[in-house]
């Protein structure tokens, strides 16, 4: 597991959050951290699972929120 989580702020101004996988050491945290990221920014937030992914693996789906 890669354990990298990207966050980008788009020119629209909504994040996107995107990772390969995270570790089931690091699970509980990242689904922490992008919890609270999420309740500061506001906003709705829409969960897109990435076709070329292998759905066998536990991810975090791509996410956006404004």
């Amino acid at each position: 597991m890669t354990d990298i989580i990207d966050i980008e702020i788009l020119e629209d101004g909504m994040l996107s959050v995107k990772t390969e996988g995270i570790s089931g050491t690091n699970h509980k945290s990242a689904d922490e951290l992008l919890e609270g990221l999420f309740e500061l920014a506001g906003g709705e937030v829409i969960r897109e699972k990435n076709p070329a992914k292998k759905q066998d693996v536990k991810v975090h789906e791509h996410v956006h929120a404004h």
